[in-house]
């Protein structure tokens, strides 16, 4: 049976863990923001599984748990932003507001490029607090090789995932987040981590034949969505993401997941759209869509199910693993026992 804490409880267990490794609690605390908000909304992959990962990269020097993302604006619509080969998490948020205050200011469109970063979490998390401000945000991100490209065997391109998200009337915002490949590979890792078995068609082995075996699954690569047309797709994001960034290809960085070697290096890519400045009347045009879809049978808006198990974790708690439970409050020490402060 699995333990369940508070959301303030898992914050708290989050943040001294990765304190206790050598994060400063600044970077904890947006960190832990980000990985607890994943695990309320079902999104274990992007969640407290992490946790461990990250901790013994900071632990061994591959991932810099005290840098300070450096945000760079001298050009007209233009954000640059160099994670330090530091967290994902603080790097995306600087440049997000630094964004946000340039179409404050009157821009239309702000682009931000993130370098030298690192894992990026669940990626419609860093949209919808665009689009919780009025505007438009779409999010692109590469890592490590996961994929091969279409009609080959090595892995080239991450699963490279894509996120939007929009201002709605009255509703909470329109969030679609996806990995390119036909499910993210935080759902594989999840599943080695438990000994789990995936099912046949999420991944291939390292001799490019079908595998259940995660950990298998992990040594090969993952089936892109779509076929021809997911695989190019991870190579438009492999593009945005880190050719025009000046980040690692997927194929040149470390894995997220080893707590050896060098920083992954990858690169993170935002566009923020003020609405306003191209029609009047955003929200109420969308809502014309949205209640066009909503009045089919069967049919439901992306995210729904997403807030739905937000607002349940919120009043009942989330499930941990005991044996992930554990281990987080070993990580943290004796501390982490008391709970939130």
């Amino acid at each position: 049976m699995d333990d369940i804490l508070t959301l303030e409880q898992a914050l708290a267990l989050v943040q001294h863990t990765l304190v206790a490794a050598g994060t400063t609690p600044a970077n904890a605390a947006i960190v832990a923001d980000a990985l607890v908000a994943a695990e309320a909304e079902g999104l274990a992959g992007h969640g407290l599984s992490r946790v461990p990962f990250y901790a013994e990269q900071v632990k061994n020097g591959k991932l810099d748990g005290r840098a300070t993302p450096e945000v760079q604006s001298d050009r007209p619509g233009a954000v640059r932003v160099d994670a330090c080969n530091g967290f994902a998490f603080p790097a995306i948020r600087a440049g997000i507001e630094k964004g946000l205050t340039l179409i404050d200011e009157g821009s239309s469109v702000v682009g931000i490029a993130v370098t030298r970063s690192h894992h990026a979490g669940a990626l419609g998390y860093h949209v919808e607090q665009v689009a919780a401000r009025g505007y438009l945000g779409i999010g692109f991100a590469n890592s490590p090789s996961a994929m091969a490209p279409w009609g080959g065997q090595r892995g080239t391109l991450g699963t490279n995932p894509i996120a939007f998200a929009c201002p709605r009337q009255s509703a909470p915002p329109l969030v679609i987040d996806l990995s390119l490949s036909k499910v993210a590979r935080g759902k594989v890792v999840v599943a080695a981590k438990s000994g789990a078995p995936i099912p046949e068609g999420w991944a291939l082995d390292r001799d490019g034949g079908p595998t259940t075996d995660a950990a298998a699954a992990l040594q090969g690569t993952m089936i892109p969505i779509g076929g021809a047309k997911g695989a190019s797709l991870a190579l438009m994001v492999e593009i945005l993401s880190a050719a025009l960034t000046g980040a690692h290809f997927a194929f040149q960085a470390s894995s997220f997941l080893q707590p050896e070697g060098p920083p992954p290096g990858v690169g993170q890519f935002f566009l923020i759209i003020s609405p306003d400045a191209f029609a009047t009347g955003f929200t109420a045009r969308l809502e014309v869509l949205l209640t066009e879809i909503n009045n089919q049978p069967g049919t439901r808006l992306p995210g729904a199910r997403r807030l739905a198990r937000y607002a349940t974790a919120r009043q009942q708690g989330i499930d941990i693993a005991p044996a992930l439970h554990r281990e987080l409050l070993e990580l943290a020490g004796q501390n982490a026992r008391s709970g939130p402060h």
